[in-house]
This record gives structure tokens, sequence and C-alpha cells, in this order.
């Protein structure tokens, strides 16, 4: 009796061993597994400079962006930011500050860096759209009950408005202005003596130009600058958005604002980093992302709106109109060209 009790616990253990081995090869074989499929990365660091204003939408993206990315490829992104005028941003990249995607308020400023050897010279074939990652057109923000009457950039030029914009000089959002201004005076019929006599006479009436398009709005809705704001449609909208209640008209013969996104390949390359850099510009282009600019009130692009917030213009100017960029930005803000001669005439 005592002997077949031994035989049976040793049978039972035989077999609980073998079980017990068997479980242990089948977890084995499964720990290899996950090791080799989903063993987290190293962390990966994108550094984004923008101009100020899509800040807000950014935040949301990128928000989005790293759960996607964690998800999908079990790998921390960790995002550093830094926003200001469009301009100021694009020096500082060419000065040093290592950029690996930068969104700027106009083509010009991406073009910048293509001449510094920072960006590909063909930056404009590298995402959708050409690059082009949200649009808006200009706006006048008024004075509550729109007291003197501006209802069109020809307004600015009155002797009686006083006005607010951004510097050109550190501003991409700022050069949007007046071409602007200078589109609505060619497709009144005038040439570019005409266009030059308007921005002369507007430019007159303007009481402060601070440095991007964020203070430019603080300067005119908190200080209490000025009869009115020329700025960005979006940024009025966000404004509003924030509670702040404001009367603004946007002028039926506008300009489309094209804002770019470009990688900085000569810093991708040097970090490492180019496999999520690139997903991260592309998926700026993905409807989600795309509905938080639309959120922030940049127009929808490609498409038609039934949007009550985005009323329809009747003409809508492009900068290619004006040779680009380049040829824009020689003519009117390149060391005395237009601009600092408009500047000189005030003092």
């Amino acid at each position: 009796m005592i002997v077949e009790q031994q035989v049976r616990t040793l049978i039972g253990l035989f077999i609980g061993a073998g079980l017990m081995s068997l479980v242990a090869c089948g977890n084995g074989s499964d720990s290899k597994s996950s090791q080799s499929g989903t063993a987290p990365k190293k962390d990966v660091e994108i550094t984004l400079v923008g101009y100020a204003v899509p800040k807000a939408a950014h935040d949301k993206i990128i928000k989005k962006f790293v759960a996607k990315w964690q998800q999908e490829q079990n790998q921390k992104v960790i995002f550093k930011q830094t926003y200001g005028g469009s301009g100021s941003q694009t020096r500082a990249v060419i000065d040093g500050l290592p950029a690996d995607v930068v969104h700027l308020a106009l083509g010009g400023d991406v073009d910048k860096l293509a001449q510094a050897s920072l960006v590909a010279a063909d930056w404009q074939k590298k995402l959708p759209n050409q690059g082009i990652v949200a649009q808006s057109v200009a706006a006048i923000i008024t004075r509550p009950g729109n007291p003197k009457k501006i209802n069109s950039f020809t307004d600015l030029a009155r002797p009686d408005v006083k006005w607010v914009t951004a510097n050109p000089k550190t501003s991409g959002g700022a050069r949007w202005n007046v071409l602007a201004l200078w589109n609505d005076s060619i497709k009144s019929g005038g040439n570019e003596a005409k266009a030059t006599e308007f921005l002369t006479a507007a430019f007159k009436n303007v009481v402060v130009q601070p440095k991007d398009a964020r203070e430019a709005t603080d300067a005119f809705v908190k200080q209490g600058q000025g009869d009115a704001l020329l700025n960005y449609e979006n940024e009025i909208l966000f404004a509003k958005e924030r509670g702040q209640s404001l009367d603004y008209v946007v002028p039926v013969v506008n300009i489309s604002i094209d804002t770019p996104v470009a990688i900085v390949d000569k810093n991708v390359d040097k970090h490492g980093n180019r496999e999520v850099v690139e997903a991260f510009a592309r998926y700026l282009f993905a409807p989600e992302a795309q509905a938080e600019f639309v959120k922030l009130g940049y127009r929808p692009m490609g498409t038609a709106t039934t949007d009550l917030r985005f009323p329809k213009l009747k003409t809508l100017g492009t900068v290619t109109e004006y040779g680009g960029w380049g040829s824009f930005q020689k003519k009117l803000f390149a060391d005395g060209a237009i601009y600092d001669k408009i500047q000189s005439g005030k003092k």
C-alpha cells in the first residue's frame, strides 16, 4: 500500500514536472517573440520651430501624433517647440537653432533656409500640397461698432484712420498684410507705381509694428492702440474663441495666405531622426490634424466650405501672381527696397 502510494506520488510529480516544463517552454517562446516584436525603442526627439500663430493647433496635433506613434512603433517621441515671428525664427534656424521641421508664415522664409543649404531646394515637392499646410486670408479688426466705417484695405490709407500691423522685417504675417494691400491696389486697376503710392499712404497711419502677429493683436486689443488691426482671419477667430469680443471685416478682394511646412534636412541627418520627422510632417496633412487647424480658424484647404465663420470672397490673389516670394521679397523688403523707403519717409 505504501509502495503503491509512493509510485502514484512519483508519477504525479513526473507528470507535473512535464507540464511545468511544457508551460515554461511555451512562456519562453512567447517572451522571446514579444521581445523581438514589441520591445520599446529608444526615445526620439523632434524640434519644431514655428511662427507664433499656429501653436495652439500644434499642441493638440503633437499630442495625437505622439500617441499614434507610441501605439504603432512602440517609441516615445519627445517634442521641443519654439515659436515667434516667422522672419526671426528663420534667422534663428540659419544661425544654429537645431530645428528638424519648420512651420513658417510664408514660402519665402523656407526659401531662405534652402539658400542656406538647410532645406532641400525642391522642398515643395517633398510633402503634400506643395508643403502648404494651413491657409488663411487677411482681415481688418475694428473698434466695437466700427465707428470709423472701415470696410476695405483702401480705408487704411484715409488720414483719419490709425492702424496696427506686425513688422514685416520680423513677421511673415506682416509681409502677407503688405501683399494684401498691394494686391488690392493692383486688382483695383493700379500698377506698381499706384500700389507703392497706396502703401506709402497707408503706412503713414501705422501707429505701432510689434514683432509678430500675436503681439500685434495684443497691442490693439489689450493696449488699445489704433482704430484698426490688420491681421490673419484665423488669428481673429482664435481671439474670439478665447472670449474676446471683436468686430472685423474680411475684404472681398483678398490674398491667399499660404503657410508652409518643411523638413530641415541638414539637421535631421545630423540628429538621425528622419523616419519620425518625415512621419510627423506628413501627419500634419492628415484629416485629424487638418481639423485642428480649421478649429483654430484656418480655412479648409482645397474644398468649398459652408462654415459661416468664413465669409465668401470675390477675388483671391496669390503670391505667384507677383513672381513668388523671391521676387516680392526683393522688391518690397530687401534693404533699401520699397518698405525701407516708406519707413524713412515717415521719419
